[in-house]
């Protein structure tokens, strides 16, 4: 009982703490709306109130060559009355970020962060309270940031949590089923299906004991979210006028990159300089860059599935090609369930501090270039690019932290020792 009043505690301080910030700053959410860190082409606030006017007109949302999510969330907001629309909208970002910390917080109460079905951590009881994760998600500046900005790359976030958080508790179909709308909403959730599948997999296997037969499961999975998907297609269709133009508009724009609106990715900078004799050639590369890294992970971290799905959307945060600060605030929602490790990592410091710098400066940057004029591009840019570093660094530090973990557990003897890389 004493666990529910504590979290039903930050539960209240979190949304106490959001509708403050709604209420008492009323022009904050309408100016972080605008901020390239936070809003993409792909997930602007603004972008959706565009397409819902026209949504609303009996105009197709696609006409204006300016909204590019998914239909389902037209009809979603269509329901809210304009008189309360920004109170109703503001609830609704927030109940989902309570969401999402209800989902962080049931997995890391199923421990499999540090024991799983083929491994279990030698730090297992050096672990965070489960509500210290979910209040580490909660009150992340980046979290309530877009909460604030209220995109819909909320929704493909706690798509994705409680998929996870279903998997860790032994129910496939729905977890199936919550990937499938967030590949819906967003395309890039659709790498994370391996790893998930495995995750279920192991733990089907953990709890019923019986003889892994992992390619049955992963066809019945796969299944599972292929028909979620086309299901949420066909919906899709009727409800646009039978008319597949929506696939273009919501999943071309990903995959061809025709809107190069700055954000804090990697892509934008790169295809204005790029010839477009190059362009078909480079989007080909980035792309197979980008889903080069499942299958090598899922592989080589096969006993950990979870830190597969973690370390992935930190790569997603990174090269995904409209990135945001929501990303990585996801990709933060998780690093605290390997708390176990954080010992083993070298450069801490050094990512923390490049994250801190380009947070700081990033808007300071944006605002030379856009709004001052003393600036160009490369500001921004260079910027954006710190941010990948750190985000690269951290990344790469907790990958080489839970590798240490898994190596000591083989040779016990070198454990404390230091390891030089030749």
């Amino acid at each position: 009982m004493a666990i529910d009043r504590r979290k039903l505690l930050l539960y209240t301080a979190a949304a106490a703490l959001r509708f403050l910030l709604f209420l008492a700053f009323p022009r904050l959410p309408d100016l972080l709306t605008g901020r390239a860190e936070i809003s993409t082409p792909v997930t602007s606030f603004k972008r959706l109130q565009e397409g819902l006017f026209l949504y609303t007109h009996n105009v197709s949302p696609y006409d204006g060559g300016v909204f590019y999510q998914a239909p389902l969330l037209l009809p979603l907001f269509a329901l809210i009355p304009p008189f309360i629309f920004p109170l109703a909208t503001a609830v609704l970002y927030i109940l989902t970020d309570l969401i999402c910390a209800e989902s962080i917080i049931q997995i890391a109460e199923s421990g499999v962060a540090r024991t799983s079905r083929l491994f279990s951590s030698p730090r297992k009881d050096n672990h965070w309270d489960s509500l210290a994760v979910g209040a580490a998600f909660l009150f992340n500046p980046f979290t309530i940031a877009t909460c604030l900005a209220r995109p819909t790359s909320v929704f493909s976030n706690g798509a994705i949590l409680y998929a996870i958080a279903n998997a860790v508790d032994r129910k496939p179909a729905k977890s199936m089923l919550a990937l499938a709308l967030a590949a819906y909403l967003s395309l890039y959730p659709a790498l994370l299906l391996p790893p998930l599948i495995l995750l279920c997999h192991d733990q089907i296997v953990a709890k019923d004991g019986s003889k892994p037969k992992l390619p049955r499961s992963s066809f019945e999975l796969s299944s599972i979210f292929c028909g979620s998907v086309a299901w949420f297609l066909a919906m899709s269709y009727s409800l646009t006028g039978q008319s597949w133009e929506f696939l273009r508009s919501t999943y071309g724009v990903h995959l061809l990159l025709p809107d190069l609106t700055p954000n804090v990715g990697l892509w934008w900078y790169f295809f204005i300089e790029m010839f477009d004799s190059f362009r078909e050639f480079f989007l080909g590369v980035f792309w197979l860059h980008l889903m080069g890294y499942v299958g090598g992970l899922c592989f080589r971290l096969r006993t950990q599935p979870l830190f597969v799905l973690t370390t992935i959307i930190g790569i997603l945060a990174i090269f995904q090609p409209y990135p945001s600060i929501a990303d990585a605030s996801l990709y933060f929602a998780l690093l605290p369930l390997y708390n176990h490790v954080f010992s083993l990592m070298r450069y801490t410091f050094f990512a923390m501090a490049t994250i801190l710098y380009a947070t700081l400066l990033g808007p300071a940057f944006y605002y030379l270039w856009i709004y001052a004029g003393s600036g160009n591009a490369n500001f921004f840019y260079a910027i954006t690019l710190v941010w990948s570093l750190g985000l690269s660094i951290i990344v790469g530090e907790c990958l080489f932290a839970v590798l240490r973990d898994e190596w000591e557990v083989e040779r016990p003897e070198m454990k404390g020792k230091e390891v030089r890389r030749i």
